[in-house]
């Protein structure tokens, strides 16, 4: 079994099943990806006024592709997540039209993270840290369709899942839909929450090592995936929770969201940006009924051992 390494000099913000690989592996073979930070572009010391001037075409900056020796349709890929490695920072932002609330936040907050060693500190917020709970918030294959396509969307071939419990330790299956798969990572996050409500978690550069194995003829129909034991570093001291019911899960979501920023600007000395950002990395929007018609429950998650003394 050989390991190999993929710098981070080549991004491949798209997907597309005509792509010539960066690398040719065997099933067993390890690879290290070295990931840029989901923008490809973003440094640690940029201000709001040039993340609002990103070119938006490199995002997500991913890192392949890797063809897969003897993988063809109806196969599927086992990829165990073995490490991951922080460069020291991070960020978070909302722009207009992102988001689960666009119509609350129609303008642009750009956040930083420092990340030191198992810790992310917020720049802005002294008495509010985080664990560093990393996961790739992109994993995927080339999809089975001719042509160039946004990562932005979670497709078929997997993609920009944005699954919080693709860490470390994880096995995420993934259904080949092209010979040799053309497999590729990225848009890794220090940590985030459930949901990802502002569209960002704390956007990382990484190093991540993978393990792939070939699994011939196991048709997946998508994405499935295993991972350890504890679901979250910050289930030591409870939970603040917001909920919101009605026939609309989506407005539901909406609803519990905003009820749980009210609850951070009101007790915890932040922001309305500020407060959807957090919410973002470290809170758990959750499907807590949907069975009792006409109206289903929505509830929002706050982990209570984020907030330092």
């Amino acid at each position: 079994m050989t390991e190999h390494y993929l710098d981070d000099s080549v991004i491949q913000p798209f997907w597309d099943n005509s792509i010539e690989p960066r690398l040719e592996i065997d099933s067993g073979d390890t690879v290290v990806f070295d990931c840029l930070e989901a923008n490809g572009q973003i440094e640690p010391d940029w201000t709001v006024a040039e993340y609002e001037n990103v070119d938006r075409s490199k995002i997500h900056a991913l890192n392949g592709s890797v063809w897969v020796k003897g993988a063809q349709p109806g196969d599927a890929l086992e990829i165990d997540i073995l490490d991951m490695r922080h460069k020291g920072w991070g960020w978070s932002a909302h722009r207009p039209g992102m988001g689960l609330l666009p119509e609350d936040f129609d303008f642009t907050y750009f956040h930083q993270w420092r990340v030191d060693g198992d810790t992310c500190f917020s720049t802005e917020l002294d008495h509010i840290s985080l664990p560093f709970e990393p996961h790739t918030g992109v994993v995927g294959v080339a999809p089975r369709e001719k042509g160039r396509f946004s990562t932005f969307p979670p497709r078929e071939n997997g993609g920009n899942l944005d699954v919080r419990d693709m860490v470390i330790g994880s096995t995420v299956w993934l259904p080949v839909l092209v010979e040799g798969a053309l497999f590729a990572t990225g848009d890794c996050h220090a940590a985030q929450g459930q949901g990802e409500v502002c569209v960002t978690g704390i956007e990382a550069p990484m190093i991540v090592t993978m393990r792939f194995k070939l699994l011939k003829g196991v048709d997946l129909p998508e994405v499935q995936l295993r991972r350890p034991s504890p679901m979250s570093k910050l289930d030591t001291q409870g939970y603040h929770i917001t909920t919101a019911h009605g026939p609309d899960l989506m407005v539901n979501a909406k609803k519990a969201l905003r009820y749980m920023i009210d609850w951070l600007e009101a007790n915890h000395r932040m922001s309305r940006s500020q407060a959807y950002i957090l919410c973002s990395v470290a809170g758990d929007l959750k499907i807590s009924e949907i069975v009792d018609a006409p109206n289903w429950v929505v509830s929002f998650h706050m982990p209570l051992a984020l907030f330092r003394a």
